[in-house]
């Protein structure tokens, strides 16, 4: 078996599950431990960066044998929940296909980019620079762990290795969760007079973001992301049938493309509420926003970009990805980053997948790009 494989494997088969998003879950310690386990053996320095209790960041450097351009690959060890899966943590291979939970998203490409270096130790080194391997906890949640890497690490570029299908992905969408809550007044059914029904006012919230979304994907797209949009994600309100409402709690997500300013979705909720209430006095709400993060695009002149073209054999055309990255966490830092990694499906699905040889060509791919960075070439 290729060891980027039985890597692979060795880490679909342990439990990572992100204690942020479900209660109780064994979060990173594990696999963290595994992977720094698994560099040392390989050779690499070893750092381990606790970002939480219980939730360290692994990082294993690679130095070469002369000063010179560094390079980081970043990805996450945490994975979603496991529900609705039969056996989320038995790797089992089948048609040229490794299932597992993490197996797409994104334990492959972490597999990929330490099998890199393992490939470059077992060939010599580096002549020049650095490899910087930072395997980070919490992505599925808040990123918390890109976010104490950048504190302490620095790079020349980065790789993300989020699944890409083998596309070099140089730009993807941001995020902005927002909560609304509307607030009525309790009182018996029979007495209109007395109440104010909250979950009637926040229909008024809903047709107004409804017609901010047929608004915003309207407008001019993005080359490879297309338009920003928005949703209602989660909603919530009243105690019983005979009563009315006194609060509605909604939460929502709105994403950004590159060139909205920071903060669109808080202004815009704002705004919304703002005219309702002019509408109506008797109209009560007030929102903020839960979390953001922005979105990401690097130039496609960029040397970085053009290193990674020269290093895929098949030169594969520039794209973008939906989904946030942490290349965003990187690039906000000051890393130039791109996304580059393997194939699959099941994305946070019951079954997920990765095609075996996607994974050993982002792992060669991965190795051919760190010897062309680090020697400047």
């Amino acid at each position: 078996m290729d060891p980027a494989i039985h890597l692979l494997k060795r880490l679909v088969a342990i439990d990572s599950v992100n204690p942020s998003l479900v209660s109780g879950a064994a979060g990173e310690t594990e696999v963290a431990r595994a992977l720094a386990e698994h560099m040392r053996d390989m050779g690499l320095t070893v750092h381990i960066q606790e970002v939480a209790p219980g939730r360290p960041n692994v990082v294993g450097v690679l130095d070469g044998r002369a000063p010179g351009r560094s390079l980081m690959f970043c990805g996450h060890i945490d994975t979603v929940g496991v529900a609705g899966m039969t056996r989320p943590f038995d790797p089992v291979e089948r048609d040229g296909r490794v299932y597992g939970r993490g197996s797409q998203d994104m334990k492959s490409g972490v597999a990929a980019m330490v099998d890199a270096a393992r490939i470059i130790t077992a060939s010599g080194g580096l002549d020049r620079g650095q490899l910087i391997l930072a395997c980070v906890v919490d992505e599925e949640h808040a990123s918390i762990g890109a976010e104490a890497l950048v504190t302490r690490w620095r790079a020349d570029g980065a790789v993300v290795t989020e699944p890409t299908d083998l596309g070099i992905a140089v730009a993807h969408k941001g995020f902005e969760w927002v909560e609304v809550e509307t607030e009525g007044v309790a009182a018996h059914g029979s007495r209109p007079r007395d109440g104010r029904d909250a979950i009637r006012l926040m229909g008024r919230v809903l047709t107004a973001l409804d017609a901010l979304d047929q608004e915003l994907q309207s407008r001019t797209p993005h080359l490879l992301l297309g338009t920003a949009s928005l949703h209602a994600s989660l909603i919530h309100g009243g105690r019983e049938l005979s009563s009315y409402p006194h609060r509605c709690h909604l939460q929502m997500e709105r994403r950004t493309i590159p060139g909205e300013p920071p903060g669109s979705a808080a202004r815009e909720v704002a705004i919304i509420l703002e005219r309702l209430a002019a509408a109506d006095p008797a109209f009560e709400a007030v929102s903020r926003v839960v979390l953001a993060r922005s979105s990401y695009e690097i130039a496609a002149e960029h040397p970085l970009v053009r290193a990674m073209q020269g290093a895929v054999i098949s030169a594969p055309a520039l794209t973008g990805m939906s989904f946030w990255t942490d290349a965003s966490v990187l690039g906000d830092a000051g890393i130039p980053s791109l996304v580059y990694g393997p194939t699959g499906a099941g994305l946070h699905g019951v079954e997920e997948w990765v095609e075996v040889a996607s994974v050993l060509a982002c792992r060669d791919t991965l190795s051919r790009l760190a010897r062309r960075w680090t020697s400047g070439d």
